[in-house]
């Protein structure tokens, strides 16, 4: 197969950051998506509907002439959120879902939630409202070793979470583990997982044998091959409940190549090529359109995108950029380790 045609696809989960970097980073989603799900982990949060209707204001305000792109914004969910607040955002439009980070999980994320238990009245409200509820699904317990996470997180907060709140609509982010596709595939309707380009080409082995190369370095940390499999094969799988979420979450090398550097692995500029080796490598490729363009509407109930891409299988390596420049300093570029070879087009 030489080229395929496909409903331009949409994140699920994207980090544009705010000011200079946001300014140099949206042209890369922009050109090839046609919405995203934008994380609300600046500082301060993005924490209730004002900031949020701020906070896009300049999202379009950096978007390039020409470009058509919608951001669905969310509120970063703390121990004293407004549940009117955000029932209201949500209906009239504003906000598409809501963030759950755990306190000191990832980046910016101190301001998270400590006590589960302290948010649920406003989870209530928002299953009773029909707000999805987006996971950072780790537990920041110093007891639990890194690479156990998740898989604890699914124990300890988010079973009893769905036990106590089952109407509540959930999207386990950015998956790393077997055991979180097993809970995903298996779970009752109203729960949906995301996949990270990076997470279907490393696993920790590519952070750490060999010499420490920190920009595959990112949380929820790579895992064992066996996990990355299994991540592979929900994907390419055609299963609804498995869509794109690119994470893409830009730093400057500065702050990444250092003595503790940040968690993050920038993917916006060739994602689309990375997943379509991906998926020829499966012979997958007629499921592609699922996994980025069909299935995260599906689940968030708005239409697939009109527009259509086209993806072109080149003779000769596709040339990328391994670094942008950014008013606020170089960030690099996802490097798949291998060549791409297939290129995008875009459709009228």
């Amino acid at each position: 197969m030489q080229q395929i045609e496909i409903r331009r696809p949409d994140d699920w989960h994207l980090h544009l950051r705010d000011g200079a970097m946001l300014q140099g980073v949206l042209p890369h989603t922009s050109a090839h998506f046609g919405r995203a799900i934008i994380m609300p982990n600046l500082v301060p949060p993005v924490a209730d509907s004002a900031a949020a209707e701020a906070y896009r204001a300049r999202i379009m305000d950096a978007l390039p002439a020409g470009h058509r792109f919608a951001p669905l914004m969310t509120l970063y969910l703390t121990e004293t959120t407004d549940a009117e607040d955000v029932v209201s955002a949500h209906a009239s439009g504003l906000i598409t879902a809501v963030k759950l980070y755990p306190a000191g999980a990832t980046t910016n994320s101190q301001s998270g939630v400590r006590d589960i238990e302290k948010v649920y009245p406003v989870l209530e409200r928002m299953a009773e409202a029909g707000v999805p509820l987006c996971c950072h699904g780790e537990v920041t317990d110093p007891a639990v070793d890194i690479f156990d996470r998740e898989a604890v997180f699914l124990e300890r907060v988010l079973d009893p979470l769905r036990r106590r709140i089952p109407g509540l609509r959930i999207v386990l982010e950015h998956v790393t583990t077997i055991q979180g596709v097993d809970y995903v595939r298996d779970a009752a309707d109203g729960v949906a997982g995301t996949i990270t380009t990076h997470h279907l080409i490393i696993n920790r082995n590519d952070i750490l044998v060999g010499g420490i190369r920190p920009h595959y370095y990112c949380l929820p940390v790579a895992k064992r091959e066996e996990h990355r499999l299994a991540l592979r094969a929900a994907a390419v799988s055609g299963n609804p409940r498995f869509f794109l979420g690119t994470d893409s979450a830009p730093h400057v090398d500065p702050a990444k190549e250092c003595g503790c550097g940040c968690a993050g692995v920038f993917s916006a500029t060739n994602t689309l090529s990375c997943l379509a080796h991906v998926f020829e490598e499966e012979e997958a490729l007629d499921r592609l359109e699922a996994f980025v363009s069909l299935n995260g509407p599906a689940f968030y109930r708005l239409p697939p995108n009109e527009e259509r891409i086209r993806l072109i299988r080149r003779d000769a390596p596709v040339a990328y950029a391994e670094k942008i420049e950014t008013g606020a300093g170089p960030v690099t570029v996802f490097d798949p380790k291998t060549p791409l070879y297939w290129d995008v087009e875009l459709r009228p």
